[in-house]
């Protein structure tokens, strides 16, 4: 290996653990605010690449019907409830969000020659499939069972990963698809040349984690969201909603997903299944971090890029192997040096 090939390789790898990181940042507030280790993360990665491959062939994405079908889902169970506590004069709003919203983006797309339109516009229309589908989920699947032991919310977590696979390779085949690149440019760095989606995806990551950064620091919802990952009990007891704040986490986690696949689709191949393998290498930097500080874990998941890409070059058919196996030695560690605490009742 020379000093070309080093930075090359060096290159992938902070491309790829700036995609990590935004991961791991998710895995670690839904974790923080909710208890659910959220398997399923890496799913809107391929959902929200695979959504724009589809409106850029000119099919109206099939995530529509299934934003369709969980917002039908959780008008029932929200309608329900309004009538049960006697506020009924909820459900126009309850109707409008998750009825008429899907309904609605799905006219919108076969009215527009969504092939024809600007890849901004493009971007903007995938995000508004995929994203929405978070709070959703949240509260089709794991609202119900919020106050579940965390074991059982990982399971729950486990059949969902496994139930949107099975969905994706319906939606969208088996075949692989790209995008076209954000930008054609290239840039010489020296001897290295940076093309202009590598440099998308990390001011993008960049720019993303300091909007979060002022979200949690500086807004009334990030300040909750914030004192719900220190103490559920007395965020309750303060008047912040358990429901409102796991919505508002799920819908930054399906947000920063299905924007990394957006990012990551004119680079690789993104396959039904492929935000899986994505979904735990960030999995991996959010342990680093304990699944409880963003600093480190955003660390971690740049170590994580790092050793893939140098691990691709020295013994490239054991790269997953030796990626994974860092949680080994973390957790060994961690198990050594913290104090066993109950579970939070």
């Amino acid at each position: 290996m020379d000093f070309q090939i080093a930075l090359l390789l060096g290159q992938d790898g902070i491309t790829n653990g700036a995609i990590y990181a935004l991961l791991a940042l998710a895995l670690v507030l839904v974790f923080a605010v909710t208890r659910v280790i959220f398997i399923p993360q890496g799913e809107f990665v391929a959902y929200g690449a695979l959504t724009l491959a589809m409106l850029q062939a000119g099919a109206v994405p099939a995530t529509v019907w299934l934003l369709a079908g969980l917002g039908a889902v959780a008008a029932v169970l929200d309608g329900r409830g309004a009538l049960q506590s006697g506020n009924a004069k909820k459900l126009p709003g309850i109707v409008g969000w998750n009825l008429a919203y899907p309904l609605a983006l799905a006219g919108v797309l076969m009215a527009l020659p969504v092939k024809e339109l600007p890849l901004a516009v493009q971007v903007l229309l995938a995000l508004a499939v995929v994203v929405p589908m978070g709070p959703y989920l949240y509260r089709v699947v794991y609202q119900p069972i919020a106050a579940a032991p965390v074991l059982i919310l990982l399971i729950v977590s486990v059949a969902v990963h496994v139930g949107m696979v099975g969905l994706g390779l319906l939606f969208f085949g088996a075949e692989g698809q790209r995008t076209p690149a954000f930008s054609d440019a290239r840039f010489e760095v020296g001897p290295l040349l940076v093309s202009g989606q590598t440099i998308w995806v990390i001011v993008a990551s960049i720019a993303l984690i300091a909007a979060l950064y002022q979200f949690f620091e500086r807004t009334l919802y990030g300040k909750a969201l914030r004192a719900t990952a220190i103490n559920r009990v007395g965020a309750q007891l303060m008047g912040i909603s358990p429901a409102l704040a796991g919505k508002l986490t799920f819908v930054l986690a399906a947000f920063i997903g299905a924007l990394s696949g957006v990012l990551i689709a004119p680079i690789t191949t993104i396959y039904y299944d492929t935000g899986f393998l994505i979904g735990l290498k960030g999995f991996v930097a959010a342990i680093i971090g304990g699944l409880g500080s963003y600093p480190i874990a955003a660390i971690g998941a740049v170590l994580v890029g790092l050793l893939e890409a140098f691990s691709s070059f020295w013994a490239s058919a054991y790269k997953e192997v030796i990626v994974f196996t860092l949680i080994i030695p973390v957790l060994l560690w961690r198990s050594l040096t913290s104090h066993h605490l109950e579970e939070e009742e």
